[in-house]
């Protein structure tokens, strides 16, 4: 047997949802859920008070994974994804400069 171990690097982003209609974003989630492909991980998620804006930490392989899930939403939903890292890693970062 012959085994290939690939290094599978996980990305952290911030997702920005503005909702076009909240009602049918959240119509959708109750009746089919998050609708996520493998490789993309829900993390945790804040709305904003008037229930308009969602803002989404996932885990992804890649982008392009993020832009396959976002395909079940644009109807409804405006994305923005943005890559972050943890204030500790950049802090790492900058101590070594």
């Amino acid at each position: 047997y012959k085994f290939e171990i690939k290094e599978v690097i996980i990305i952290l982003y911030m997702v920005i949802e503005k909702y076009k209609n909240k009602e049918a974003v959240y119509k959708r989630f109750r009746e089919k859920g998050r609708m996520m492909p493998e490789g993309v991980s829900y993390v945790n998620s804040w709305v904003s008070e008037d229930g308009n804006t969602c803002y989404q930490i996932n885990e992804a392989q890649n982008e392009e994974l993020l832009y396959e899930w976002s395909s079940n939403w644009n109807d409804v939903t405006d994305f923005a994804f943005i890559p972050v890292i943890s204030s500790q890693e950049m802090s790492d970062k900058m101590a070594n400069k």
